[in-house]
């Protein structure tokens, strides 16, 4: 609790951390929401999986991009005014959602969705490192991983239930609530982070190129996109497999609230065992039990067994993502970790973006039981790739 609490001239009050954890969960109360159903509520304009698959694939394409072109603005920019912008946005784009029949006006609101994510993402990111020593940032992330988990854990077990009862339109609703709800405890805590530089670096081609020149930042990118591209299976391909074995949608709720439950309890305890033990270990086991894990599913036909063993999968999860942001920060020095951690984040869409597309692709000739097959062969070789971690 002393993280979460500080106390001064016998007042007591939420420390920074505290106030970003309390932020971060309940705008991430939002996304579980929307995340839970985004796969169905696609599938209801394409009605094709692979459709669904390759319309996520473009939209990464558009994050991707934002990355790296909001460099500029972030370095020279208070990230507290751009996370309250990216804040109202979503909100508002919710509400449009809930509203909206028509294909290509979803398609526009979820382009701009897309633009702003990478904004909104990066800047808070940011916030939580500028907050946080650095001898104690793995803890600090493992915290805002557990925060965020927890709301993971809630919200799907929510959102079955209203999609069930009242449908997606009312889910977009209380969705952009809880992201007014989040606008609301920025402004009111006046949490700020204001630390900017006079001179950014608006070269994109440049800054990637420098990005890439890192022996070690390129390891902590490509080891940092293997949770994103295993997170495209348990939130795209996993409700649609669900939907194709007859299930009732909420089963999609009640496994998508079993999915973060190991996160939860771990990822904070692995994020202080890494600082000791070091990174390598749990990218190295991390990668494994996935691994392992996807391609016995394969074989099985039973889908209750096959969703069990994914969230077993989840303590494998619980080892990599709190531990490759930290990875990254160390292995770059303060200046340039604002001008870097903008491409580094892109490594969230371009790990779901292969894990939506090449899945896709393959899916449209094989069958969709496939998709097992391709995610374990992914997470063996990213298990390989983390032997080149420090």
């Amino acid at each position: 609790m002393s993280i979460l609490i500080r106390k001064h001239h016998g007042e007591t009050g939420l420390s920074g951390i505290g106030k970003l954890g309390i932020i971060g969960f309940v705008s991430a109360m939002a996304s579980a929401l929307v995340t839970t159903i985004w796969a169905v509520y696609l599938n209801g304009f394409l009605g094709n999986s692979a459709y669904v698959g390759l319309i996520s694939t473009f939209l990464s394409l558009i994050a991707v991009a934002s990355y790296f072109i909001f460099i500029p603005i972030i370095e020279k920019s208070s990230k507290s005014k751009l996370y309250i912008s990216s804040l109202a946005i979503f909100g508002i784009s919710y509400i449009l959602f809930s509203i909206t029949k028509n294909f290509y006006l979803f398609l526009l609101i979820a382009i701009i969705t897309n633009i702003v994510y990478a904004v909104r993402i990066t800047s808070f990111g940011l916030m939580v490192k500028d907050k946080s020593p650095k001898n104690i940032l793995s803890r600090n992330e493992g915290l805002m991983y557990t925060f965020g988990n927890l709301a993971w854990v809630i919200g799907p077990l929510i959102a079955g239930y209203i999609v069930s009862s009242s449908g997606t339109s009312t889910l977009f609703i209380i969705s952009s609530i809880f992201v007014f709800l989040a606008l609301g405890i920025v402004i009111l805590t006046k949490t700020k982070d204001d630390e900017k530089l006079k001179k950014a670096d608006s070269n994109i081609f440049i800054n990637v190129k420098e990005f890439f020149k890192d022996k070690h930042r390129v390891i902590a990118y490509i080891i940092g996109s293997g949770p994103s591209f295993w997170w495209s299976l348990i939130y795209l391909f996993i409700p649609l497999y669900i939907i194709n074995n007859n299930l009732p949608e909420l089963w999609i709720g009640y496994f998508l609230f079993a999915i973060p439950l190991p996160l939860m309890t771990l990822e904070y305890k692995f994020s202080r065992l890494a600082e000791k033990k070091g990174f390598k270990l749990f990218f190295k086991l991390g990668f494994l039990l996935a691994a392992v894990a996807s391609l016995i599913c394969f074989f099985i036909s039973s889908p209750y067994i096959v969703l069990s063993i994914l969230v077993l999968a989840s303590i494998g999860l619980a080892m990599l993502e709190p531990t490759t942001e930290t990875y990254f920060f160390k292995a770059t020095n303060k200046k340039t970790e604002e001008r870097f951690y903008g491409p580094f984040n892109t490594r969230i869409e371009i790990g779901g973006l292969l894990g939506k597309f090449i899945p896709s692709l393959l899916i449209l000739i094989l069958p969709f039981n496939s998709v097992f097959l391709i995610f374990g062969i992914a997470m063996l070789v990213f298990f390989l790739i983390s032997f080149k971690a420090k």
